[in-house]
């Protein structure tokens, strides 16, 4: 193609020479079918409850052979037609059209043989759905006069097949459902009061079917005028929005044109203002449906900066979130406040009504008062009681939780829409000259009020900050490249902000994957890529040409405008293979450099169209126009810094000089060069046609690793498997991207399983095999563990009782059933391995699912592997905001519409960062930009990695510490010490001081002898019933009168402070690490072997044994033979012992056995035991001596307690047992997300935790569903 060249006579895509639109073959050969070459294969799909039950099964449809589980489940559940196809079809003779084209109906006469519920079925083979969408477009495309020849005709059809059926490019989804089933089936049914005008007279047609003419677009806008129930009214906007969210499209519209609060009506009184019609707007589309799925409306509203309520307006989601924290926290604490007052009425002794009188029920004045310093509303308290004195015991009070479609959410407004601010260069001038803002009336343009423009500008920025929203659309940057703008201005878009154009117009869209273009050499096939850009905007073209739409408006306006959504999906992805990172350079040039070529031919194609069918009715009045932004296009395609016409900012233009394939610059000149010489000469078919869409479902179909023009989220992609389940496989553009930089096949495959993991714990480090069998596991149950390893992400959730079995856990490894269902419980340390003994198997068998720290991996290459976030555990690095935006504006010259995505940004972004992110979009020209700070939505779980645990956190706040100098210590310290000073006051002034809480006359504990710095120390402790610690005696030998007075003194001081409620965890606090002598080595307790002081040793004593502080302890009790933590005698170990201890599990102190919950007692006679595993109280084994007791008697330790006092205690402490609660196993699968890269939320459709961002919506990874772009 020669540069400036005005014939397509020298271009393989472009062939005119005088005839019609002539289609040349690239991909299949005339005579032979277009899946001559394609491998099919038979496929089975699945959807299930997480109850198991089965929602959607197909089996043996039929899908090319390289389709992935998850496209062909695309495939079957989503697009293929589930029922009315005739199993007999005939063909409908039409004189001016080539037989192979005609259309099919049912063959009655065929089908009166068959039994009358047999005549129908639903689609089983992916060629039937390629067919019946290249067929149609095809079809109307020879009735359009699209072709010059049947032999055309015929092309364009095979090609499309072929494109479609190799995951080349696909249609948005709407064409999917409804382009073809009449053409195809004969599928017909009643109109839906849709309209269409007759490509053949031009006239608006009320549509008489609902699928003769499809409903192929995605993307509309609609306008609003002030008014309350006319037409195009306020109400009439609702009903022709749920006309579309019926259908599954979305919709925008700028609501500015409404008056603001207060504002004159025409009637008298005052308008009750915007934001009151947008909540009613709001709730509307709330309980719309798509297609009666779980997918909420998709609806972008749009404000310009100077309405009234714009403040309100701004801040509208913010107040909603903050509402849904109110809701989820307040219904939290009046449950257990007011179940406190229940319990405190119904489990009272006193006579009559003296239960349920606070000044005669102490309890019940308690939990008053408790119920009355969270706010609990008084009149709620009264009610409760009232209830109990009504004799009901127990009340339901319902809690909220955050999650995006609970009654929290449902219940708050704002929750069903984009919103986006339309702000002016001349107000983001202001904001940099700090100077004045008018807000403006709507009605007569008074100033309602004046305000600094900076103000405003920080509320937006704190909004979406805080709330995601609202985004902005740069309203002059918009209108600088408009097409059209003598019909007027640009004012609204879609929901996902990349179609812009006039109000009630819309547009159907199309993706290419950018992979499926890559040469076996590597290189970029820019000759197949031309001729797919041009194939796909003549569907596109065809596809206004046949459509029907939901009101008169859009029809005449999207026929008179004919706009179109060409886009890409896969660019993240194109650059990793190609070893580049997305944050470069050469990155931002090679996209660029693909969507000007994309664009180029597009128009080019436009203006080809236009010579044979007239360009778009509206083009004459706009023409200059469109020639000045073809223009400006062009001059960003040839590098241009400056000369651009009526630009207010100037575009960031390609980058030739960083684009490492020079044929994509050379491709990208000659695509402008013959799209502004051609629209010169004979117009443009289409005002708009391209954008870059978020490709959402289409997406997993043509199985790209990224979507539109995000980054990759995550390097370890979890692959589905036809039978269920998934396997763990790296991105596959990783090890083409190793390849590529030089790396050897050994090394990509060591690196390949640093991140994937081996899979096995056979050779793991640590924890493997041998080490397991030695904790009592048999083979049969390490088989059951191994077949899970191969699709975990972390060998914690394959060591639980679903895989093990419970019964292994509890009768072998003995663990208590209460423990198997603490979510906290971690096996591996009651295994007795250690947290870096996890880790190192974890790594081994999980992989890191990282590249960082990846063996033989230089430095220099880990940019090519950054994502959009951290990838697991590991994983630090991810791409900034700002890598985003310049990616965002190196495609935005050459796009017509604009461009979906949004900016991720991390949990600790600030408010600052969210303004000057929105500030560089602005100066680099984008026409929109969308934050979204990690965890700024309750309904989001914080998408970075992991939290660490708290042990964690506390060995790096010591190191980090101990690394800083001595006065940072001191400070920090001191700092510590006061925070915990005030903690205390702000505790004690809000809450009355309680009364002291008196121990049992006759009590239980324990008594600790050791030796520190050899001084003989004996610790005795009291406890309550329950266990806790209440009292502590401290004795000493060989030192003063004075110094043993003043320990005994301090411990009666402690218990007295621990009496009144002062929790121990305070005094650990404060007194361990104190140094002064004696000081030493500790001698006699098996836990601590060094202090630095008296008072440090009984506190890291009463740590361990009390609160389970083991990493106070010097040797963790867990490890101590028997697993008891108990002392050892003067004389003897327990290891020198060779016990078998019977477990108890009453009349011990806590304190002794160090909280185990399992309570193992000797004595050097015991010569046998019985177990009991139903949780209950063991039958304890009576020693030889004592051999006469039997039957009568037990010994627990030195005590004889009588049979019967141990059978009531067994049947006090009998319960069933606990299970994990719906919401613990909500979180454990949200902890499971987070880990394998997914945003943590569950999909409203197939309910997998497999939702990941995409544009401004949730996509599910797993069924393709969208989360509405809410």
């Amino acid at each position: 193609m020669k540069s400036g060249c005005l014939c397509f006579a020298c271009s393989t895509p472009f062939d005119l020479m005088g005839e019609l639109m002539k289609i040349t073959r690239r991909f299949t050969e005339a005579g032979q079918s277009p899946y001559a070459k394609i491998a099919f294969r038979r496929a089975t799909s699945e959807i299930k409850n997480p109850d198991g039950s089965v929602v959607f099964r197909l089996d043996g449809f039929e899908v090319p052979e390289h389709f992935s589980q998850v496209a062909a489940d695309i495939l079957a559940q989503k697009y293929f037609r589930k029922a009315g196809v005739p199993k007999a079809l005939r063909k409908i003779e039409e004189t001016q059209v080539p037989s192979w084209l005609w259309r099919s109906v049912a063959d009655e006469k065929a089908l009166k043989g068959l039994p009358e519920k047999e005549r129908t079925t639903g689609e089983s083979d992916a060629r039937q759905v390629f067919d019946r969408l290249a067929g149609t477009w095809t079809y109307w495309g020879w009735k359009g006069g699209y072709f010059t020849t049947e032999e055309d005709a015929q092309a364009f059809f095979d090609e499309h097949r072929y494109m479609l059926a190799m995951q080349m490019a696909a249609p948005n989804s709407p064409q999917w459902f409804n382009t073809g089933l009449h053409w195809a089936y004969g599928i017909d049914g009643p109109g839906q009061g849709h309209y269409y005008v007759d490509h053949e007279t031009g006239e608006l047609t009320v549509s008489s079917s609902a699928y003769e003419h499809p409903q192929p677009h995605a993307c509309f806008i609609q306008s609003v005028e002030d008014d309350l129930v006319n037409e195009n009214g306020i109400m009439d906007l609702w009903v022709r929005e749920a006309r579309l969210f019926k259908y599954g499209s979305g919709t925008g519209s700028n609501f500015s044109a409404l008056r603001g609060s207060n504002e004159r009506l025409s009637g008298g009184g005052r308008s009750s203002g915007l934001m009151s019609f947008l909540k009613i707007g709001d709730r509307a589309a709330g309980a719309i449906k798509s297609g009666g799925t779980t997918r909420r409306a998709a609806k972008m509203v749009v404000v310009d900066v100077d309405h009234p309520d714009i403040e309100e307006y701004i801040d509208w989601k913010v107040k909603e979130e903050q509402k849904v924290a109110a809701l989820v926290t307040g219904s939290k604490i009046c449950q257990k406040r007011l179940k406190a007052v229940m319990s405190a009425c119904v489990n009272c002794d006193a006579d009559g009504d003296a239960c349920f009188e606070p000044m005669k029920n102490p309890k019940l004045k308690a939990a008053i008062k408790e119920a009355r310093r969270d706010s609990v509303p008084m009149n709620y308290v009264l009610r409760v009681i009232q209830f109990a004195r009504q004799g009901y015991k127990d009340i339901d009070f319902a809690i909220y939780d955050t999650d995006w479609d609970s009654e929290a959410y449902l219940t708050v407004s704002g929750q069903n829409s984009n919103n986006s601010v339309r702000v002016t260069d001349e107000f983001l001038n202001a904001v940099e000259a700090d100077g004045d803002w008018k807000l403006t009336a709507r009605k007569d343009g008074k100033v309602t009020k004046t305000l600094k423009a900076k103000d405003l500008w920080e509320s937006i920025g704190h909004a979406a900050w805080a709330s995601a929203d609202p985004g902005i659309q740069f309203h002059t940057t918009i209108n600088d490249w408009h097409t059209c703008p003598q019909s007027g201005p640009i004012r609204a878009s879609n929901p996902c902000s990349e179609y812009m154009f006039l109000d009630d117009t819309a547009c159907n869209l199309a993706s290419m994957n950018l992979m499926t273009f890559r040469r076996a050499d590597k290189s970029f096939d820019t000759d197949a890529y031309e001729h797919a850009c041009r194939l796909w905007t003549i569907v596109l073209e065809i596809s206004v040409t046949m459509a029907q739409f939901p009101s008169k408006q859009i029809a005449l306006l999207s026929y008179r405008y004919r706009t179109l959504g060409l886009g890409f999906a896969n660019i993240g992805g194109l650059l990793m293979a190609s070893g580049i990172s997305y944050d470069s350079d050469e990155g931002r040039a090679i996209c660029g450099a693909i969507s000007a070529i994309m664009t180029g031919v597009s128009y080019a194609t436009s203006a080809e169209m236009a010579k044979e069918l007239g360009p778009f009715p509206g083009y004459e009045p706009n023409k200059a126009d469109m020639l000045r932004v073809m223009r400006n296009h062009r001059r960003a395609a040839y590098g241009e810094q400056s000369g651009y016409e009526a630009l207010s900012i100037a575009p960031v233009p390609l980058d030739h000089a960083n684009c490492p394939d020079k044929r994509l610059v050379t491709a990208a000149k000659m695509a402008w060069d013959e799209a502004l010489a051609l629209g010169m000469a004979h117009g443009y078919r289409n005002a708009q046609s391209t954008v870059i869409a978020p490709t959402g479902t289409i997406g997993l179909v043509m199985d790209c690793d990224t979507t539109g023009i995000e980054p990759d989220f995550a390097l370890v992609k979890f692959k589905k498997l036809a039978g269920g389940g998934y396997f763990k496989i790296i991105n596959q553009a990783v090890p083409e991207a190793l390849r590529g930089l030089g790396y050897r096949e050994s090394q990509i495959a060591e690196i390949e399983a640093y991140a994937v993991g081996h899979g096995t714990l056979r050779q793991a480090p640590a924890i493997n095999h041998t080490s397991l069998k030695a904790k009592g596991f048999t083979d049969e149950i390490l088989e059951k563990i191994e077949g899970g390893l191969g699709s975990a992400f972390d060998i914690k959730f394959v060591f639980n009782k679903w895989v093990i079995g419970e019964d292994f856990l509890k009768d072998t490894l003995k663990i208590p059933a209460d423990k198997l269902a603490d979510p906290a419980f971690d096996i591996f340390a009651y295994l007795g391995f250690s947290k870096r003994d996890v880790e190192l198997a974890n790594e081994h068998v999980c992989g890191a699912m990282t590249l960082e720290g990846a063996p033989h991996l230089k430095p220099e290459h880990l940019p090519v592997f950054d994502c959009a976030n951290p990838c697991g555990r590991k994983g630090k690095r991810y791409l900034s905001v700002a890598s985003h935006i310049h990616m965002m504006a190196a495609a935005q010259p050459f796009i017509s519409g604009a461009i979906s995505k949004t900016i991720n940004m991390p949990n600790d972004a600030t408010v600052e960062d969210c303004k000057q992110s929105y500030m560089l979009s602005w100066r680099l020209a984008l026409k929109a930009n969308a934050l979204y700070r990690d965890g700024s939505k309750l309904s989001q779980p914080l998408n970075s990695q992991l939290l660490a645990d708290d042990a964690d956190e506390a060995e790096e706040a010591v190191e980090a510490l101990v690394a800083s100098p001595m006065a940072a210590r001191t400070a920090a310290v001191t700092e510590r010490i006061v925070e915990k000073i005030i903690e205390r006051v702000v505790y004690v002034k809000e809450e009355e001081a309680r009364e002291r809480e008196k121990l049992p006359a006759r009590r239980k504990g324990y008594t600790q002898k050791a030796a520190v710095g050899g001084h003989k120390v004996y610790l005795r402790t009291g406890e309550y019933d329950d266990g806790r610690v209440g009292e502590i005696f401290i004795d000493m030998h060989k030192e003063g009168a004075a110094f043993r007075s003043l320990m005994n003194n301090f411990a009666i001081a402690i218990s007295l402070g621990l009496q009144y409620g002062v929790p121990l965890e305070e005094y650990v606090e404060a007194f361990t690490f104190t140094r002064f002598e004696p000081a030493g080595l500790v001698q006699g307790n098996e836990t601590i072997k060094n202090a630095t002081s008296i008072l440090d040793y009984i506190f890291r004593e009463l740590a361990v044994s009390y609160l389970g502080r083991h990493d106070l302890a010097h040797v963790d009790p867990r490890e101590i033979v028997g697993e008891t933590g108990l002392g050892s005698s003067d004389d003897a170990t327990d290891e020198q012992l060779a016990l078998n201890l019977p477990e108890v599990q009453k009349m011990v102190s806590k304190g002794l056995v160090r909280g185990n919950p399992v309570v193992r007692l000797a004595s050097r006679t015991t010569t046998s035991t019985t177990t009991s595993s139903s949780g209950g109280v063991a039958d304890a084994y009576v020693p030889e001596p004592v051999t006469g007791l039997y039957g009568e008697t037990t010994t627990v330790g030195n005590t004889v307690m009588k049979r019967e006092t141990e059978v009531a205690y067994a049947r006090s402490t009998v319960s069933s047992e606990p299970v994990l609660t719906k919401a613990e196993l909500f979180k454990q699968r949200i902890s499971e997300a987070k880990v394998r890269g997914y945003e943590g939320v569950s999909c409203p459709e197939c309910q997998n935790f497999t939702m990941v961002r995409n544009g401004t919506c949730l996509k599910c990874d797993t069924c393709g569903s969208t989360s509405g772009c809410s």
